[in-house]
Formats: C-alpha cells, structure tokens, sequence
C-alpha cells in the first residue's frame, strides 16, 4: 500500500513557482488561519466577506484588529504580535522581536539606505563581520537578498518581524543614526572627545561650531530616548559619562539595563540639553544640580521628570526619575496590600492625631505609598500639608513645600511652619535626626495626624530608631500609632510564567515562620517571552509588614525592652513579616521564593 504524500509546508504553498517577488495576500494569510485552525470558520467568513471594504497595509494588521481568540488553549488574544510569531512557525522563517535597546542603529543605518529599506519593507537588526540579520515583513520578497549579499559580501540571514515594528524603526532607526552622526559632525568629532565646556568654547575659537543644546538632531535624540524609556516602563534613566563614550541605562521593574553607548560628544551636547530644559545652569559643572521637567508620553499623557546632575571624573552624570501619576497615586490593592494589611493600616491612618511611619530602603515605594494614602485622606474638610526633599510629584490637593537647606529651610523648620497654616495631615517626607522627630512629636501631640518615612529594615527596628535618635520612650508610646515596613518585589508575568519545582517543606516553614501556612500545591517560575523583555517578570508589587502600637507594646517600649522582645510582642498582635507577605503573593502565584528571599532577608 502507498504511503500518503507528507503534507506541503506553508512556506511552499505560498511561494510562488515563478521564483518573482510575491506580497502576501490576506487569503493566503487566512488560508493558513483556517488549515491551522486557529480560529473559529464563522469569524474568517465574514472577514472575507467585508475585507475588501476595509484598508489595511498588511494582511496581519487586519486580522489583529479583529482581536480574535486563539480557538486552541490558552485561547489568547490573537494579537499583532502573537500572529507575527505563529505565521513565522507557518512558514519556517525564523521570528524576532525587534528590540529597540538591543539595536545598533549606527550599525544598521550603514548596511542600507532608509529608501531601500521602505521598498522591500526590511530592516537590518544586527551586523557582524560575517552576516546581517534582516528582519522582513514580507518574506516572499526575495530579490533583495543575492543583490544586498553580493555588495557587503556577507551572508543575509532573513527573519521574520512584526509589519508595524518594522514600518516604524525603518523610520525611527535611519532618523536616529543621521541625528547622531550629524549631532557628532556638528561637535567636531573628528578633533576628539568633547567634555567639557571650556573644550566646547575654545573649538568654537577654531572655527568649529560647539554641540548646541537646541541643534535639532539633540532635541530629537533626547525626545526619542525619552519615548522608548516611557514604553519600556522604566522608572529612572541614567545618563553616565565614560573615558571615550557615554553610557545610558534603563531602571525597569528596579533593575538597571544597558541601553546605548553614545559619542562623547553627543552625550556632553544631550546633557546640555536637558540641563536645559530642567533650567538648571548650563555653564556650571562642578556642582550638583536640581531640576524638574514636565513632558508627555507617546500617548499624550503628562509625565514629570525629577532630574538631578552629578560631576564625576568624565564629565556630568544625569539621572532623571520619572513620574507617573498613574504609579505614584495607585489603589491599595494594585499595591499589593492584602485586606488584613489594608484594614491594619487604614486602622492607623484613620486617627485623627499620632505619628505614622513608614520604613525601607530608598526604592522600596514608601513615596507611592504615602502619597496613595494622602490622597485617600485629602477630602474637601481636610487641610493636607507637606514638607519634602525633593517634592516627587506636584499633587493640587496638597500644600506641598520643598526642604531647602542652603536658606536654612530644612524639615525641622518645615515642620515648625506648616503647624502655623493650620494643617489637619501633615505629611514630613523623612525623620532624619531628633530636632525633625521632635517636631514630628510636636505636631502629633497638638492634634494632627503625621506621616513620614523612616530608614530601617523592619518596623519594630522603628521604636528603636526612634529611641536611638534621643526621643524618651514616654513621647514614642504617646504619639507612635504604628509602623509599616515594605519592600518591592517583582511580580512574574502572567504571559509567560511556568511551573515552579516544589518548594521544600522547610524552606517553606522558613518564609512563614513564626506563623504556620499551608505549602502551596503549585508555585511558579519566571519563563520569558516578548511582552516582558524576556526577563519572565513584568510589574512590582510590595511585601508589607504592619505593626499596630498595642497596649502590650507600649509596655515593652516603657520598659526598654530589646528589638528582638518587641518584634516577638509585634508577632503576637498579629504583625505577619515581610517574607511571610512574600509567601502570600508565591502561593498566590504573583511571585517567586528566590524573589522574595533577594528583597527580604532571613532577620
């Protein structure tokens, strides 16, 4: 008996015989959607039925808008991304996602030119001396490849990319690589690096032309390193100065990533630039600096930029935090808190007088918290105030005032100024030494409710702290309502996150203890995919340890107890400590136990 013929790969049935050129149709696309059987026969009918109705630039944007569901689990959303990957599998094309952080757009720009680019719908993604990885959109146009291989006397590797991506960095990769290339002709890069602005004022004498902040290639650099660092969510950028180049990196999800390497000069003329735009001084560089700058996503959403200068042995590094409203003024429960967490802490902040602390490190999203709990109190009856070093976010429901140092405006008088504007809630961003803990005190024992954070590893470390500070026991038990620790821990993402080994008995007993809890059945791991970056984690939320001043408590703290007497006391009350909230989020699959065992310790 004759064997049946094997079944024609897609790329075969799509190619044509001919060997010319062939754009893909949508009825080649959807030829394939229906063998696969990817969605449901009645969805692709009536798509058919009114495609030519409909404009679209290629075959998988109009199927993308429809928002299918796959009809195979996990049923996902057929996204532009997810058909690229899958019709890639079709056709036996390798796929990629083009990353923009790992593109090195000099490199690329110098393969092709943007003209022949945008006729073929290709982009070069990364050159190395014996190939060029091309990404297509249109893979059954081929009579580009032997003319491009012939000319760079290279191999052409072609992989597969989303149609969107590559319509866009076509535009934006070509625009960036002549913006910097003629940045760096503007600042004589062939005279040697620039760093400095005598440097910058003497090639000027020479007849060069100095890197000017507001020279439009600048002006578009900074706006497109801003834009991909809104996109990729990253909460800081920095700006680093090297020996021959500069560096920048994205802080995403509390990890720093490498993003370009950038000329000397180029970089010295962006820092201008954003110098400049934070009205800071220019021509001073040997000094820190302030500012502020106020812009707007790729959506058109108002972002705030907290930039600050440092001068180090290169030339002036920058860093520049940003501010999300959206982030900083977040619902309770997108925080993480858990409802026995919630109703702990709203127990405390719902006082109408008392001193209130928050604990962690720097970047452990005490700022978020504070500021999502102000402005759950700030109602119409309520005067809301604080005093900040430096303010994160301008909030028209506050009165917000900033700590200024050099003019003898530091918290302490902060303090002692806003307790004469007849403040209900006043907010001190940190209790750093006993005259600001004093006035905390003050404060507190004349009516008012005071927020403020606190730099210690735990929350019973607190009292402690306090008392270190110089503050008598007796005004801690009269003025302390309690104190909440937190860290921030990775969230894992839900795209991509797969099953955990079984987390061992006693490793479990050690993220819960002193308290006892159920061993999860399944935990989860970090896996990797596109939607992620393929770091397997997407997102953060906080571990929160809550300790309510119970009489027993103020006991302990009369009678100078030790730090390890009061955290067995805060036990008792019903304080859970950071891991065992870590352990919460594990078992609720939110996490992992090496990310909360890297935030939170074993004490």
């Amino acid at each position: 008996m004759q064997s049946p013929p094997a079944p024609t790969p897609a790329a075969a049935r799509l190619r044509p015989t001919d060997g010319r050129d062939h754009p893909l149709t949508l009825d080649q696309v959807l030829h394939e959607v229906e063998a696969d059987h990817l969605v449901d026969a009645d969805a692709l009918a009536q798509l058919r039925a009114t495609s030519r109705f409909r404009h679209y630039e290629h075959p998988l944007t109009l199927i993308a808008e429809q928002k299918w569901r796959a009809a195979r689990p996990p049923q996902r959303v057929l996204t532009l991304e997810a058909l690229s990957e899958w019709f890639a599998a079709r056709i036996d094309v390798p796929y990629v996602h083009i990353d923009p952080l790992k593109v090195d757009f000099a490199a690329v720009a110098s393969v092709m030119s943007s003209s022949y680019a945008n006729r073929y719908r290709i982009l070069p993604i990364a050159v190395t001396p014996e190939a060029v990885t091309v990404a297509t959109s249109e893979p059954f146009v081929r009579s580009w490849i032997p003319e491009l291989s012939n000319l760079l006397r290279r191999r052409v590797d072609l992989v597969f990319a989303n149609p969107i991506d590559v319509k866009r960095y076509v535009a934006e990769f070509f625009s960036l690589a002549q913006s910097v290339r003629r940045a760096q002709e503007h600042a004589g890069g062939d005279k040697g690096a620039i760093s400095s602005f005598e440097q910058l004022v003497q090639l000027g004498a020479q007849g060069g032309a100095a890197p000017d902040a507001n020279d439009r290639h600048i002006v578009r650099i900074v706006d497109w390193l801003w834009q991909y660092a809104f996109e990729q969510r990253a909460s800081d950028i920095h700006i680093e100065p090297r020996r021959d180049s500069g560096i920048v990196r994205f802080r995403i999800d509390g990890v720093l990533h490498q993003v370009y390497q950038i000329p000397q000069a180029v970089l010295t003329a962006m820092v201008s630039r954003m110098k400049l735009l934070a009205r800071m001084e220019i021509v001073e560089k040997r000094r820190p600096q302030d500012g502020r700058i106020k812009t707007v996503t790729p959506e058109g959403e108002e972002v705030e930029l907290r930039v600050a200068t440092m001068p180090t042995a290169f030339g002036e590094k920058i860093v520049m935090r940003i501010f999300d409203p959206e982030v900083l003024m977040r619902d309770f429960r997108d925080l993480g808190f858990s409802d026995d967490d919630l109703t702990r802490w709203q127990q405390m902040t719902s006082r109408p007088h008392g001193i209130v602390l928050v604990t962690g490190p720097t970047g452990s999203g005490k700022t978020t918290t504070l500021y999502s709990t102000l402005r759950a109190l700030a109602t119409p009856e309520v005067n809301v105030c604080t005093v900040e070093d430096p303010i994160e976010m301008v909030e028209p429901q506050f009165n917000q005032m900033q700590v200024q140092p050099q003019i003898g405006v530091d918290f302490e008088n902060g303090v002692r100024t806003l307790m004469r504007q007849d403040p209900d809630i006043i907010m001190v961003g940190e209790i750093r030494d006993l005259a600001t803990a004093e006035m905390a005190v003050q404060a507190a024992l004349t009516g008012h409710l005071v927020l403020s954070t606190l730099h210690t590893n735990d929350a019973p470390t607190a009292i402690t702290r306090l008392v270190d500070l110089g503050l008598p026991p007796y005004l801690v038990n009269s003025t302390l309502l309690g104190v909440m620790a937190q860290r921030l821990v990775r969230t894992l993402c839900p795209s991509c996150r797969v099953p955990a080994d079984p987390i061992e008995d006693d490793e479990w007993a050690a993220l819960t203890r002193p308290y006892r809890a159920s061993k999860p059945s399944v935990t989860y791991a970090a896996g990797g995919c596109l939607e992620c970056r393929m770091t397997g984690y997407r997102g953060r939320l906080g571990l929160y340890e809550v300790m309510v001043m119970s009489a027993e408590l103020r006991k302990l703290v009369a009678h100078g107890a030790s730090i390890d007497e009061l955290r067995e006391q805060a036990f008792r009350d019903g304080m859970k400590p950071l891991r065992a909230s870590g352990a919460h989020k594990i078992a609720l699959g939110l996490t992992t136990k090496d990310e909360v065992e890297r935030v939170a310790p074993p004490a």
